[in-house]
């Protein structure tokens, strides 16, 4: 097996590096390991193995005033009426999709 010797240095803000590293510590993944796959994985795509596309989820800056208020109107209807999830279980919700 090749000694391993070369380094990487990247820059990244703090947070970030701080929420990746808890979620690899948490599935057991030193940080070292998925740099070294993710690598392999380009050599053997011949390219970045996942996609890089912006997702089109609607922010405030793409909605015009009239479909802003539309979209908080209808989630306050929701909350009003009960129809809807608890903060713990939409954050429940979130991580599992991770």
């Amino acid at each position: 097996m090749p000694t391993k010797s070369a380094n990487v240095t990247a820059r990244v803000q703090p947070e970030i590096k701080r929420q990746a590293e808890a979620v690899l510590e948490r599935i057991g993944l030193p940080v070292s390991v998925l740099i070294d796959t993710l690598y392999r994985q380009i050599i053997m795509t011949g390219g970045v193995p996942y996609s890089l596309t912006v997702p089109k989820l609607p922010t405030r800056d793409g909605l015009t005033d009239e479909q802003f208020d539309e979209m908080m109107e209808k989630g306050f209807d929701q909350a009003r009426s009960g129809d809807g999830v608890s903060v713990d279980e939409a954050f429940a919700k979130i991580r599992d999709g991770i």
